[in-house]
């Protein structure tokens, strides 16, 4: 996925009304996740991964400092994510248990 045309969120923009249910895609350009929630609001929040897992079963979910994710809205307005962090990064952090 071509992610150069997409906007970049503004730091106030990363809040859970907006991000909530975001596919996160790692540096394949493939999804690797979903945001859940949010702990905080802005550039210092934390974000809560939801990833691995099939239907449901299996899914961990993981933190992760917003400044580790590219928030952006694409062309139909839609909010999607980027990281730097694979898959088996992402799953080899620590379960955040909410």
């Amino acid at each position: 996925m071509d992610h150069s045309s997409h906007k970049p969120l503004q730091a106030g923009e990363i809040i859970a009304a907006n991000v909530k249910g975001a596919d996160i895609y790692g540096p394949d350009d493939k999804v690797i996740g979903n945001v859940s929630e949010m702990l905080g609001n802005g550039q210092y929040a934390r974000a809560v991964i939801e990833v691995g897992g099939f239907f449901g079963i299996g899914v961990k979910q993981v933190a992760l400092d917003v400044s580790r994710i590219a928030f952006m809205r694409d062309g139909n307005g839609k909010i999607l994510a980027h990281t730097k962090m694979t898959k088996v990064e992402l799953k080899n952090l620590p379960e955040h248990r909410g």
